[in-house]
């Protein structure tokens, strides 16, 4: 069974409740097209702030509850509305490291 987390930006996580994010995962839509329906979300979490330095602490303990995927919140990779997180580089390596499947984007 897939087990997914949504790891979205700290500093736009002050303006948004994650609505859009989770919304998308529960009607299997858009970068969750396709996500087989007994899919769970094991967690829904924030970098940490620049640089991302909660990612790998967070990843690591959801790792033990069968984290299988990771979605990098359509904030985090957008240009627009939001800055586009200039440490997304840096966040990927450490995802990759852990050995998740890396997915971009949720909603958008």
């Amino acid at each position: 069974m897939k087990k997914i987390a949504v790891l979205r930006c700290e500093t736009v996580s002050e303006v948004c409740p994650g609505v859009g994010c989770l919304k998308a995962f529960h009607e299997r839509r858009v970068h969750f097209k396709g996500t087989e329906e007994d899919a769970m979300l094991v967690g829904f979490f924030t970098c940490g702030g620049c640089s991302g330095r909660r990612v790998s602490r967070l990843v690591k303990s959801l790792l033990k509850h069968g984290l299988t995927t990771v979605h990098l919140s359509s904030c985090m990779l957008m240009d627009g509305d939001y800055p586009k997180c200039p440490h997304i580089d840096e966040i990927k390596k450490t995802l990759e490291k852990s050995g998740v499947e890396i997915v971009d984007g949720t909603h958008h």
